[in-house]
Order: C-alpha cells, then sequence, then structure tokens
C-alpha cells in the first residue's frame, strides 16, 4: 500500500511538473517570437515620432503617453480606494452576513469579463455624467475593473499579518487606527502593493474597457487635458491587427506595438517584484 501511494506521489509530481514546463515553454515561445518579430521595428522614431498615414507609417509616441496617463489615472483612483476598502474590511468591519456577501460580491466581480467593464463605463462616465469619450472616463472605467483584483490581493496581505502584532500594539496602549498604522500596515503593505501594481499592469493592456470609453485610433497629437480622447497601445495594436486596410504592410509595426507593450507590462510587473523584496528586506518579524 505505502509503495502504490509513493507511486503515485511520483506520478502526481511529474505530471505537474510537466504541465508546468510546457506552460512555460508556449509562453516563452510567444515572447520569443514577439521579440524576434517585433526588434526590427523599434527605433528611436518609431518610439518618438507621430503616427502618418492611418498608423500605416511613423510612430507610436501619443499612443504610449495615451497609455501612460490612463494607466496613471487608473493608480490615483484604484489603489487608494482598493486599499482603504481592505483596511476596513479586514479591520474595522463586522464578521457577519452581510461582510460575506460583500466579500463575495468583490470575488465576483474580479471575474467579470473586461467588455462588461466597457459597457459600465459608457453608459455611467461617457454618457450619464457626460465626460464623454475621455481619459476620465478611460481611466475611472479601468480603476472600477481593477478594483475588485486589489480589494481582494490587499485584505489577504492584511490577513497574513499575525493577530499578536495588533494585540501587543493594543496591550501599550494605542489607539485602533495607530495599531493599524504602526503595527499592521508597514508589514502587509508589501503584498498590497505588489496586488495593487500586477492589477494595474492588467489594465494597461486591456482593449475593450478603452474601447467604448477613451480610445481613438488615429489621432497625431497628445492629449491637452482629462477630457480629450488619447491613442492607446491595446486598441492601437488591435486596429493594426484587424481593422487596418494594408494590415501586410503594417506587420512590422503590430509586432513592434505588440513588444512596447508587453516590455511597459514587464517593466511594472519587475517594478511590484523589486518593491516587495525591498519592503519585505526593510521589515522582517
Amino acid at each position: 500500500m505505502t509503495g502504490m501511494r509513493r507511486q503515485t506521489d511520483l506520478l502526481s509530481i511529474w505530471g505537474l511538473r510537466l504541465v508546468t514546463y510546457g506552460v512555460v515553454l508556449v509562453i516563452g515561445y510567444i515572447v520569443f517570437d514577439m521579440v524576434r518579430r517585433g526588434a526590427p521595428a523599434l527605433s528611436w522614431e518609431f518610439l518618438t515620432g507621430y503616427p502618418r498615414k492611418a498608423g500605416a507609417e511613423g510612430g507610436i509616441f501619443p499612443a504610449i503617453v495615451g497609455t501612460f496617463y490612463l494607466v496613471l489615472g487608473t493608480v490615483i483612483v484604484a489603489i487608494p480606494l482598493g486599499m482603504a476598502s481592505a483596511i476596513y474590511l479586514s479591520e474595522y468591519a463586522r464578521q457577519n452576513r452581510w461582510t460575506r456577501a460583500i466579500r463575495s460580491a468583490i470575488t465576483t466581480l474580479a471575474g467579470v469579463p473586461s467588455i462588461v467593464f466597457g459597457l459600465f463605463g459608457l453608459g455611467l462616465f461617457v454618457l450619464t455624467l457626460n465626460f464623454g469619450a475621455s481619459i476620465l472616463s478611460g481611466s475611472l472605467t479601468l480603476a472600477c475593473m481593477v478594483l475588485p483584483t486589489i480589494i481582494v490581493a490587499s485584505e489577504e496581505a492584511l490577513r497574513a499579518v499575525p493577530r499578536t502584532f495588533r494585540e501587543g500594539s493594543l496591550a501599550l496602549g494605542a489607539t485602533k487606527w495607530q495599531s493599524i498604522w504602526k503595527a499592521v500596515l508597514p508589514y502587509a503593505l508589501p503584498g498590497m502593493l505588489t496586488g495593487s501594481i500586477l492589477g494595474v499592469g492588467r489594465a494597461a493592456g486591456e482593449t475593450a474597457p478603452i474601447l467604448l470609453t477613451v480610445a481613438a485610433f488615429y489621432l497625431p497629437r497628445l492629449p491637452r487635458s482629462v477630457f480629450d480622447q488619447v491613442m492607446a497601445l491595446p486598441y492601437h495594436l488591435y486596429v493594426l491587427a484587424t481593422q487596418h486596410p494594408a494590415a501586410d504592410k503594417v506587420r512590422p509595426l503590430q509586432y513592434g506595438s505588440a513588444l512596447v507593450l508587453l516590455l511597459l507590462v514587464l517593466a511594472a510587473n519587475l517594478g511590484a517584484i523589486l518593491l516587495r523584496s525591498y519592503m519585505r528586506k526593510k521589515y522582517r518579524w
């Protein structure tokens, strides 16, 4: 019986290894193919130039700037709200049926398709609040989309901090907020920020929400206010690949745009990893 269990365990381990290696190989091939085809298109002119001839020539600078503005707006709105909501649910809210219903709703929203958030943003921000197709509408829509992910990740990070930290702080005479601020947040913050940055990285690569709220395919100028439309890399790439009349001609631009978007998302993820490592070394228990 013991030998059969060991064989079963070994088969399970090797099965999981094969699946993991297979996923890594597929992702590695996709990244390699993107780099191989996109690298020749990268140049200073491509990164800093303006598009010409409906995007068939020129650079993608307005799309890079537009993506940066959308991500910045998402960060400003989503991270403070997400972290504050997680602190309330974890530290202040009573653990009852109502709280469990709220957590269930947040978890459900985290799995809702992005096109649904795009329709929500179109109905609320673009039409009802009359913000129009603008950076403000797009950023608020993306913030709504990543907010559930940030709340869930932040709450999990707060729960990982031992309760004895809170009890010890309260026993020394600190208030509830002082205990959270001094004894809990410094140790939970690495996980909270990591989850938040990963959520924002996902928002940077979304097409459906910005398609309905902010994105313009050909807009060879920079925005002047939050109520302007902008170009964005995900939508620019989508149109180049599927809608452009000269799809074969702009193939190098497609892969170049995809590579730039990939590098931006990888930079955000790398930043999250480095920030988490730094803060974990700074605060240890």
